[in-house]
């Protein structure tokens, strides 16, 4: 069996339980905290209202036709996330992971403000300009022939009468599975892996297995402690005692 640093590298079944587990400190953080994080996507939608002064009924109805809120979302044409970004566009918007919901959000709704000056106010045309390109409203004089756009117009105006509700993504580091893990590697895709809650995701081994087995050995408290003094951050070495 190997050994870093003195540590033996413990390998484990995901199918196994785990007995022994460390009873975690009131206020303690556990690494299930440390591993996944949630945000609130209605919330998010709300900041990007305000601060691009466009109707947040709008912003989700775009949200909602673009891809029905699922932030890992790509089409076949590329476009990805929330408001389905396309690669050049979220670039020319500042947004450096469209699969961050926070940012493709913010990218989408800051495009679809520009949109809305250029037309000045006209959401159709903004629409239209959105799903199919402002080349083509130039072309066609306005909202462009194209079954897809007209539909597409028609849709989101018909989301922004209800009262939609986009929920929250839960980023989960140690979720990515094969596929994603692939397209990582091609450098496609960020090291991350978005999916929105409650979505179930069978993976070979989950971040709660993760975090059994690194709880069951130290709270995450005692991993930041042992870094500290490791790095050479902290003179107290009651750790090891």
């Amino acid at each position: 069996m190997s050994e870093v640093m003195g540590i033996s590298n413990i390998g484990f079944n995901q199918d196994s339980s785990i007995k022994q587990t460390q009873a975690t400190k009131p206020g303690s953080t556990s690494f299930s905290s440390y591993l996944e994080e949630t945000k609130d996507m209605d919330e998010i939608f709300d900041q990007a209202s305000k601060k691009y002064n466009v109707p947040v009924s709008l912003l989700k109805a775009i949200g909602k036709a673009e891809s029905d809120f699922t932030a890992d979302a790509v089409s076949k044409s590329g476009a990805q996330g929330v408001m389905q970004l396309m690669p050049a566009t979220a670039a020319e918007l500042g947004v450096t992971d469209s699969f961050d919901p926070e940012q493709n959000i913010m990218g989408g709704s800051k495009y679809i403000s520009d949109l809305l000056k250029r037309y000045d106010g006209d959401i159709n045309l903004a629409l239209a300009a959105y799903n199919a390109g402002m080349n083509n409203v130039a072309k066609y004089g306005g909202i462009p022939p194209f079954e897809e756009t007209q539909n597409y117009v028609v849709k989101v105006n018909k989301y922004m009468q209800q009262n939609l509700e986009a929920g929250t993504a839960t980023l989960s580091i140690a979720n990515s599975n094969t596929a994603k893990a692939s397209e990582l590697a091609s450098g496609t895709r960020p090291a991350v892996n978005w999916y929105i809650a409650p979505s179930v995701q069978t993976q070979k081994i989950s971040s709660s297995s993760v975090s059994e087995v690194l709880n069951s050995i130290f709270s995450y408290q005692d991993y930041m402690k042992f870094m500290d003094l490791f790095l050479g951050n902290d003179e107290d070495e009651s750790f090891f005692s």
